[in-house]
């Protein structure tokens, strides 16, 4: 089936009498997440007062990742940061199912005769153009988030990642990040706002897939 991933729109919900917004189960397609439409009034940003890191950071508690979430802008260099390519080296270790793959037929007809060095060798290729390794890059939520920044995943999919062509890399599972979100109730002056917490889906791991 489908496997679902937090992912998408947003809904409200009520429980201990606190709203609580999160993301509804989607197809892991729709990761990661596009970007939320938000209304364009500055009257429903928070203020300066609204922003006090400590406040902020006491109420988030043990939900602060810095090693996905930042309160201030990464620094240029830190902008991008994509997972290592998949070592190519003799002692590199393949995954248990590359180790247990069948060399049988090959695409052009009689049945592939390897050593066990020319096995291995075959296999570390193999590893490295049907890897898929998740690739970061810091997002700014904007405002209405807190922390602002997150370091979001992604899969490269811009070639084929089987042999014979056909296949993409694809999102196979997320980790939901607690953050706060910045929510208003009612209009104009009769308006409440307040912080509230959301989990945002993060890919976790991509994988070569139809």
């Amino acid at each position: 089936g489908t496997l679902l991933l937090w992912a998408g729109w947003l809904l409200l919900q009520r429980g201990s009498g606190q709203p609580y917004l999160r993301l509804r189960p989607s197809p892991s397609d729709n990761l990661p997440v596009k970007d939320i439409l938000e209304h364009p009034d500055p009257e429903y940003d928070p203020k300066e007062q609204d922003l006090d890191e400590r406040t902020l950071r006491k109420k988030l508690g043990s939900s602060f990742d810095p090693a996905f979430m930042s309160v201030a802008a990464p620094a240029p260099g830190n902008l991008s940061s994509p997972a290592p390519p998949p070592r190519l080296r003799g002692s590199a270790p393949l995954p248990g199912e590359l180790k247990k793959l069948e060399l049988g037929e090959s695409p052009l007809g009689p049945r592939m005769k390897l050593g066990k060095k020319a096995r291995r060798k075959f296999l570390q290729w193999l590893w490295a153009y049907t890897h898929c390794p998740v690739r970061y890059t810091w997002k700014d939520l904007g405002v209405r988030f807190w922390p602002r920044y997150i370091k979001e995943g992604s899969c490269f999919a811009e070639k084929s990642c089987s042999f014979p062509e056909g296949m993409y890399c694809k999102p196979a599972k997320s980790v939901p990040k607690t953050f706060l979100r910045w929510y208003c109730q009612g209009w104009s002056r009769q308006k409440y706002c307040t912080w509230i917490p959301v989990q945002y889906p993060l890919i976790s791991e991509c994988k070569c897939s139809c």
